[in-house]
């Protein structure tokens, strides 16, 4: 098959095949990653989806699909808080008009699997987006080379950065769950 054949803006005959079975086997570790990433189920699979739409009209696979699929859609999540961003800039209410605020918990709340999500989110939030990506990553079992390409590291670097953002997620954790 020519290059320009395969670049023609979809993937077809035996390609097809194998994009099927990229997705199949790639779309929900990228899934479980961006709702993990976002906080946002209906998002994470909108973006996992639209990343693969771009696979597709890309016309031929890269050397390395799982990478590209996740730098991908970490450039889309990255858009789309940027959007996201602006419109409540835009929709923030001038200063002095009243802000309603959240009503607080009842008193009968007990400690549970979303208190402790919370609890992991608002660390994660907290960190420094390059660690919160590692750890995310490597939780959906992404390879260190994985890692290494989608955020631009050295791959020989990743263990040692990987281990630094474990420990700090692990410091930050506590402070937020001795908080409560």
């Amino acid at each position: 098959m020519s290059q320009s054949h395969r670049d023609s803006g979809s993937i077809s005959g035996g390609r097809l095949t194998e994009f099927a079975e990229l997705f199949h086997a790639h779309f929900e570790r990228i899934y479980r990653y961006l709702d993990r990433l976002t906080g946002d189920r209906e998002l994470a699979a909108d973006i996992a989806q639209e990343a693969f739409i771009r696979l597709h009209r890309r016309g031929s696979l890269p050397d390395a699909p799982a990478a590209w699929l996740i730098t991908v859609a970490l450039n889309l999540v990255r858009n789309t808080r940027s959007t996201e961003r602006r419109r409540r800039e835009l929709l923030t209410p001038a200063r002095g008009e009243q802000v309603q605020a959240d009503a607080p918990p009842g008193p009968d709340e007990t400690v549970s699997r979303a208190e402790v999500r919370g609890h992991v989110r608002a660390t994660l939030d907290r960190m420094p987006e390059r660690e919160r990506h590692m750890l995310l990553l490597r939780a959906e079992g992404y390879s260190y080379r994985d890692i290494a390409q989608t955020l631009g590291l050295n791959e020989a670097s990743v263990g040692v950065l990987l281990g630094r953002a474990k420990r700090a997620f692990r410091e930050t954790y506590g402070e937020i769950h001795d908080a409560h």
